[in-house]
């Protein structure tokens, strides 16, 4: 099915001018947009505060980026419901079991799957299928977990990937093999000539392979 030029596919394209996985960016764009808007539209949405309670508010990572949003009582007031839930539980000294997940995980992954289905649909010959190809083969890739999650649903199912895809995406995981191997060589002593010789990007290679086997959240 050929892909079409809706917000994905220039989100993509701008995503892919930064630095690092170009689904990183995305990501971590629209979670905090999406906190954002939650935080100034659906704070009085009983619906919403009812998942929100039930998950016991956000995980440990998105709870410390609410002291970055500006509006303070939107967060007071989830603030607010957890800790009475919190208080009730060492009342009756019970262990506290949130019964969902933290809304914005649940987001990412939709935005995640939403993303790696585009891409993947990126395998014919139209125009824009060709516009995509240029300016995603001109970007770092995706990391290692965001490629993972190209070849397989998250069922386990395998999923149909673009031979261009897969192709960019081996040579580049292989070319960064080859370059660790040739850090971690020359890192050995006596041989600080020959690494003062490598280039900066080379000699922080083990940085971009840190990068490349984990999903960036911030």
């Amino acid at each position: 099915m050929a892909i079409e030029k809706h917000i994905n596919f220039f989100q993509l394209e701008k995503a892919c001018k930064e630095k690092g996985c170009p689904l990183c960016t995305i990501i971590i764009d629209r979670a905090h947009r999406y906190i954002d808007n939650l935080l100034f539209e659906h704070i009085t949405n009983r619906g919403f505060r009812a998942l929100y309670r039930a998950a016991g508010g956000f995980c440990s990572f998105h709870s410390k980026n609410l002291v970055s949003y500006r509006d303070g009582l939107a967060v007071a007031i989830l603030a607010r419901d957890i800790l009475e839930d919190r208080i009730k539980g060492f009342e009756r000294r019970q262990p506290w079991r949130p019964k969902g997940r933290c809304p914005v995980c649940v987001q990412r992954d939709m935005i995640e799957q939403e993303y790696l289905d585009f891409i993947s649909n990126a395998g014919g010959n139209s125009v824009e299928e060709q516009e995509l190809r240029s300016f995603f083969i001109s970007s770092d890739g995706l990391c290692a977990p965001h490629y993972s999650g190209m070849l397989f649903t998250p069922k386990g199912a395998k999923r149909n990937v673009p031979v261009w895809l897969k192709n960019f995406q081996e040579h580049k995981f292989n070319e960064l093999k080859k370059r660790l191997d040739q850090f971690i060589e020359l890192s050995a002593y006596g041989r600080q000539k020959e690494f003062a010789e490598l280039s900066e990007k080379d000699q922080l290679v083990w940085k971009e392979a840190a990068s490349c086997l984990s999903e960036n959240m911030e």
